[in-house]
């Protein structure tokens, strides 16, 4: 078998804080969405860049909670993005992680976790200033 994409679905609770949160904060884009009538839970794809996630609000096709994890280039470049929009309800800090990566989580308003890494590397990452649980 060869996989021609995985799409990670997550569970959502609130049609508008999903659209505050991945669209206006971390700058997804509505691919479509789905009802099966009106007033019914929403079905949506969303995508930022080659990343696509399926929202759902119907209770059976996920468990909130979730966590997607994602490799990827320019995360500092990403944190940075976000941290300037001011997002008054996430302001993740950017770690270098025990695998050696740049990271950072983003916690959506129904309890999923997303986890964006870079591969480090000291000449492009040496100089950033990482987070701290210490």
């Amino acid at each position: 078998m060869k996989a021609e994409q995985v799409i990670p679905i997550l569970r959502i609770f609130d049609y508008q804080k999903t659209l505050e949160f991945y669209v206006d904060w971390l700058g997804f884009e509505i691919i479509w969405e789905h009802r099966f009538e009106e007033n019914f839970p929403v079905y949506i794809e969303v995508r930022k860049e080659n990343i696509v996630l399926h929202l759902s609000e119907h209770h059976g096709d996920a468990s909130p909670g979730s966590s997607v994890f994602i490799w990827g280039e320019g995360i500092a470049e990403y944190h940075t993005e976000l941290i300037d929009k001011n997002y008054k309800y996430n302001r993740p800090g950017l770690e270098k992680t025990f695998y050696d990566a740049v990271s950072f989580t983003v916690n959506d308003p129904f309890g999923n976790k997303i986890i964006f890494n870079e591969k480090f590397d000291q000449e492009k990452h040496g100089a950033l200033e990482f987070y701290s649980h210490e």
